[in-house]
């Protein structure tokens, strides 16, 4: 790894946890959720960087994947708000997050404790040589210690040149996985933690979407939006982006046929299949045998 890719990773993680700050400072009660998101991009944008993917507010038991489309969601007051951000910079990418307790009285702060804690100590292991699914096991001890449930079908993520998921999977339960990090690995962990089943499912409406492959399109406004997907260099984009140009309806007409057409594949909102609240803390790593969290400023 050469010094411009890992400075292109140290200032796309600089941007992140700004961004991050950021938001820590928007997320509260009677906010919403639609001006938040779009402070937090247009922040990013300022600073001269992509967005790895369309910054992410998802509420109580939606573990990711949710970004208002037309319809805005205001904040309330008990809502575990989890953010999750992606930042890229020369095609190299930062993706972090971090939960929220919005009750006045710290009422989840132990299970939002159990995902920062499961993330710290994983953080703790990371270096060439060690099993993957160490990790995992790492993560599983750390939340079933503190009473709560790993979410078992969501895992960390290998990071490459503008691809926000690639090998390698990072487990957040044990799986015995015996493959290692290898030296210069780019990974993110995230730990999701839960008061209910350990499991999640895809549900509601898809505001999220990422390019398969370039067809021909007949539908000219169709044409028009995937010329401006085009320039998102395979990074995931969200319906909220096209709407002030097209307006709503031929937004969502447009998406949903370069969908059926296969162009496009969809990523709805991901939900906690007992409805339990979900946490979710999250860093990304360089590996070596001092590893980088280059998603922390220290």
């Amino acid at each position: 790894m050469d010094k411009e890719q890992i400075d292109s990773y140290l200032l796309a993680g600089k941007i992140n946890f700004e961004a991050l700050e950021l938001g820590s400072k928007l997320i509260k009660p009677g906010a919403s959720m639609i001006s938040v998101l779009d402070q937090i991009e247009a922040f990013i944008k300022s600073k001269g960087a992509e967005l790895a993917f369309p910054a992410q507010i998802s509420l109580n038991s939606t573990a990711a994947h949710f970004c208002p489309a037309a319809d805005d969601v205001i904040l309330n007051e008990n809502d575990v708000v989890k953010l999750d951000v992606g930042v890229c910079v020369n095609g190299y990418i930062a993706d972090a997050a971090r939960t929220f307790d919005l009750s006045r009285n710290g009422a989840n702060k132990e299970l939002i404790a159990a995902s920062r804690s499961a993330l710290n100590n994983a953080l703790k292991l990371i270096r060439p040589g060690v099993p993957i699914g160490d990790i995992g096991k790492e993560i599983h001890e750390t939340i079933k210690a503190a009473g709560f449930t790993p979410i078992r079908n969501l895992s960390g993520h290998g990071l490459g040149k503008y691809m926000i998921h690639s090998p390698p999977s990072i487990p957040n339960v044990e799986t015995g996985i015996q493959s290692m990090l290898r030296e210069n690995q780019v990974i993110a962990i995230e730990p999701f933690a839960t008061n209910g089943a350990g499991l999640v499912y895809e549900g509601g409406t898809a505001t999220v979407f990422s390019l398969v492959e370039e067809k021909p399109v007949r539908s000219p406004i169709a044409k028009q939006i995937l010329g401006d997907i085009k320039k998102f260099n395979g990074l995931p984009f969200t319906t909220r982006w096209f709407i002030p140009k097209y307006g709503v309806a031929s937004t969502q007409l447009a998406l949903r046929d370069l969908k059926a057409l296969g162009i496009i594949s969809s990523h709805p909102p991901l939900i906690e299949k007992q409805k339990g609240l979900v946490a979710q803390f999250e860093h990304s790593v360089i590996v070596k045998e001092k590893p980088i969290v280059y998603t922390r400023l220290d």
